[in-house]
């Protein structure tokens, strides 16, 4: 996304939260979809991007520590200072770097997704440099079917894309995690991370 188009959307996220009155730390998703123009190469590159609302969140998402990553807030603690009373005054910092987050899933993604459930019997998650795990799984634990089946979330930062998609990578390989009776979606996501449009973000 240019500068200029974060900006819009930034401004859109303001806008709807003044809208309905909103007064807290929140999240607003949009959606972004490349449009070729007359003119622009084969594959795409050079075409704007237009944007969709998506949604607004009162509560944090699931990708919130990308956010986190890239500005250096803290979320929760915005939060809870807006709850007790407090404001959030001053320009909202600016974007550094780039940030990429996975779900590590108990599914089996050569069956569709199917939920592989399972009792945790190891676990090791990276660690390092660049690197945030967010999980609340310990070596014991079940991962019951019946709910959702994320056994962790692996987000990395990088002063660019290239940096935080190899951290992720080497994080990824770093992990393991047993599941008697399941399994782990950890395969389907290091080829998903090689995937050109992964790789180039479009």
């Amino acid at each position: 996304l240019s500068a200029a188009r974060r900006a819009e959307m930034g401004a859109a996220a303001v806008a709807a939260a003044k809208a309905v009155g909103y007064v807290g730390a929140g999240t607003v998703e949009f959606v972004a979809e490349e449009i070729d123009k007359p003119g622009v190469a084969a594959d795409g590159r050079g075409g704007d991007i237009r944007a969709y609302f998506m949604e607004m969140n009162t509560r944090l998402q699931v990708e919130h520590p990308v956010t986190e990553a890239t500005t250096g807030l803290d979320i929760v603690k915005l939060q809870l200072h807006v709850a007790d009373g407090g404001h959030l005054v001053g320009e909202p910092p600016a974007e550094h770097g780039h940030a990429v987050e996975v779900r590590l899933n108990a599914e089996d993604a050569e069956q569709d997704f199917a939920p592989a459930p399972g009792t945790v019997e190891l676990l090791h998650l990276p660690s390092g440099p660049g690197v945030r795990v967010d999980t609340g799984l310990a070596v014991g634990e079940v991962i019951p079917p019946d709910y959702d089946s994320m056994v962790a979330k692996i987000i990395t930062w990088g002063r660019d894309r290239p940096e935080a998609l190899a951290r992720m990578r080497c994080a990824l390989r770093e992990t393991t995690v047993v599941l008697r009776g399941g399994t782990t979606t950890k395969s389907f996501l290091l080829e998903l991370l090689d995937r050109p449009e992964v790789v180039a973000g479009t």
